[in-house]
């Protein structure tokens, strides 16, 4: 059974074969494909409308039987754009309501069991702050003090402020402003481990947790 998980750039696609992929095969979870948002005919990447997802999705729905497809982007500055049900849901007082909201669209946008719909609370860095490990390893003492602050504060990271300027991204190069996404991001989550991350981020855990049980649903 192949899964493919559709992401919106260089950063969730090592991501996921770089942290991802290792632990989905103690499941014996082993083909695992990450491939990016199509924006433009030959070119990948980018979050900027719907439809360009859901055409992604779609294509592999329709291009292959044995497979299970999955989104990996980010809530925080998600495009409103053609985006199902969004007005509604947006409407929602919590960012837990509203993502569930735009997951449940999606989910019935698509209508299809082999997708698994998924809206990462509130972007990808914050997953790097369910530890200060990976910090600690890569940056100075001077900054991963002030990135301790940050984990310190929240009892889970995925609750970090989505506001522009309270991003995890935003704090992470306020606080480092030499933090290269494409360079730092794997490497950090790798030093902070997994089972960390899955322990610290509930709704990433049971994103992960329901990808694996989907695989093994439709392979036996």
């Amino acid at each position: 059974m192949k899964r493919i998980i559709i992401v919106e750039g260089d950063s969730e696609e090592s991501f996921v074969n770089e942290i991802l992929l290792p632990y989905f095969q103690q499941f014996g979870v082993y083909d695992v494909r990450a491939t990016r948002i199509t924006t433009r005919k030959g070119y990948k990447g980018g979050f900027v409308n719907y439809h360009h997802l859901a055409n992604d999705i779609n294509r592999v729905l329709k291009g292959e039987k044995e497979v299970v497809v999955s989104t990996f982007v980010d809530f925080f500055r998600l495009p409103k754009k053609n985006f199902p049900n969004s007005q509604e849901c947006f409407s929602y007082k919590t960012s837990d309501s509203i993502i569930d909201c735009l997951e449940d669209a999606m989910a019935g946008n698509i209508n299809d069991n082999r997708f698994v719909p998924y809206i990462q609370k509130h972007e990808l860095e914050a997953l790097l702050f369910a530890s200060n490990k990976g910090f600690e390893e890569f940056f100075t003492e001077e900054t991963f003090l002030k990135t301790k602050e940050v984990v310190e504060t929240y009892s889970t990271p995925e609750d970090i402020n989505t506001a522009p300027e309270g991003a995890p991204s935003k704090r992470l190069l306020k606080i480092n402003p030499e933090y290269d996404k494409k360079t730092y991001t794997s490497l950090i989550a790798d030093a902070v481990g997994i089972e960390t991350i899955l322990q610290k981020c509930p709704r990433f855990n049971a994103w992960v947790q329901k990808l694996i049980e989907k695989t093994k649903s439709n392979t036996n």
